[in-house]
């Protein structure tokens, strides 16, 4: 058994090693070679939807792989761009779609689109870390919420990016310790409750972000328990028994946690 605190602590403190693990899988490999080799070669929306191995990448890397079979509504996105305010993806309360018309912008640069690094080896190190995400999160779903956190705490500016994101808001609601109904509560209300107690403009911050992750790590195994087995991280970092001891210094941090500002 390993509690989530120390889970995200280890894969945090070895993103580096964590990540270079993840590149070295066999599958993975192959998966990103194809990618580096063919993403040049796409020049079109209909180019880009019709390679299979190129587009499940993209929308895996991007975050989207839930959507990976709604090709008409991610052709629409794709169509409609950003640049106009009444843009399909612009619409749409999960930002995920935005930026990735905004990656994958066809309607603005035509055939020239993959030939920006944002669409060759940022994706490619977009889809390392998600996969590193998706694969913590086999072994305990608290260490995936906060590393998804983390990953998109620079972007988050108010309570509605939270709030129009899912994982966001389940990672902000364990950290805040409100209970399930308060989702079912007004929009408005809820947003007000979390700029109350949530300094937005710090996320950015790592000392800021770092508490709230830690927060956010110990409430999740208060109310869902500590999870059992090894993360693929552990199994590098760990030691052989796949158990973490805390120190004294952490366990007082945890203690001293409070709301607001934390």
């Amino acid at each position: 058994m390993i509690n989530t605190l120390t889970q995200v602590q280890i894969v945090r403190t070895n993103m580096e090693r964590s990540l270079k693990t993840v590149e070295a899988d066999p599958m993975i490999e192959r998966q990103t070679e194809y990618y580096r080799d063919n993403i040049r070669n796409i020049k079109s929306i209909d180019d880009f939807l019709a390679d299979d191995r190129i587009y499940n990448y993209a929308m895996t890397a991007m975050g989207l792989d839930d959507m990976i079979y709604a090709k008409a509504f991610m052709r629409k996105v794709l169509e409609e761009g950003v640049s106009e305010n009444s843009a399909f993806a612009n619409q749409l309360a999960d930002t995920k779609y935005r930026n990735f018309a905004e990656v994958f912008n066809f309607e603005r640069y035509g055939s020239t689109t993959t030939s920006f690094s944002r669409t060759q080896e940022e994706i490619v190190q977009k889809f390392h870390r998600q996969t590193l995400e998706v694969r913590e999160g086999e072994q305990n779903q608290g260490v995936r919420l906060a590393l998804y956190f983390e990953r998109r705490a620079p972007d988050i500016t108010n309570a509605y990016d939270v709030l129009a994101d899912r994982a966001l808001a389940e990672a902000v609601y364990t950290a805040l310790g409100l209970p399930q109904e308060f989702a079912l509560s007004d929009i408005d209300k809820q947003a007000a409750y979390l700029e109350e107690h949530l300094e937005f403009d710090k996320f950015g911050d790592a000392e800021y972000l770092s508490k709230f992750l830690n927060r956010f790590s110990a409430l999740y195994d208060l109310s869902q328990g500590p999870q059992a087995g090894s993360s693929p991280t552990l199994a590098v970092f760990g030691n052989g028994n796949g158990i973490v001891q805390m120190g004294e210094g952490l366990l007082s941090s945890i203690q001293n946690f409070r709301l607001g500002g934390f």
